[in-house]
């Protein structure tokens, strides 16, 4: 299994590269491009944009990263070698910063939009909550991504 640590240190360093560059599009471009629509075509592009991601493909590089990254975190107790540490630091980010965040968070806020009624109740959450915590949320899952593509990219170039 330790022969594997590099392969998997380089496809944990692609997958948290992907899902870094996703959230920082949304971070950058995305959001702030929903943002400037009147709030019920804000809320139904977002909704249909959280139905079309859920596809297999995001589904395998954002599940599978965390895997890799949980894999690459107990492999560094087992291993213990050079740029273990690094490897263990990028799965731990990973998993707290971007798949917990996710779970906990912008999750939920999805769903809480795509049952809100349409109109008022909607327009309310899309502003009041959605534009200000998920847009939150999202830059830290932007950030952990990156730190975990970084530590993944610094623990492989130690092996």
């Amino acid at each position: 299994m330790v022969a594997l640590v590099p392969a998997l240190a380089f496809a944990a360093a692609i997958g948290s590269g992907l899902m870094a560059g996703l959230f920082f599009v949304f971070s950058v471009c995305i959001m702030q491009a929903l943002s400037r629509l009147p709030p019920d075509q804000g809320v139904a592009a977002m909704n249909a944009i959280n139905v079309v991601i859920q596809n297999p493909l995001f589904l395998f590089a954002f599940m599978g990263t965390a895997l890799l990254g949980l894999i690459l975190l107990v492999m560094a107790f087992i291993w213990g070698g050079q740029g273990s540490y690094l490897l263990a630091a990028g799965g731990l980010v990973y998993l707290l910063g971007t798949l917990a965040v996710t779970i906990v968070i912008n999750v939920p806020l999805n769903d809480a939009l795509a049952a809100a009624p349409a109109g008022q109740a909607a327009a309310e959450l899309w502003q009041q909550r959605y534009l200000t915590d998920w847009v939150r949320w999202n830059h830290v899952r932007t950030i952990a991504s990156t730190g975990a593509l970084a530590l993944f990219v610094l623990g492989f170039a130690r092996i």
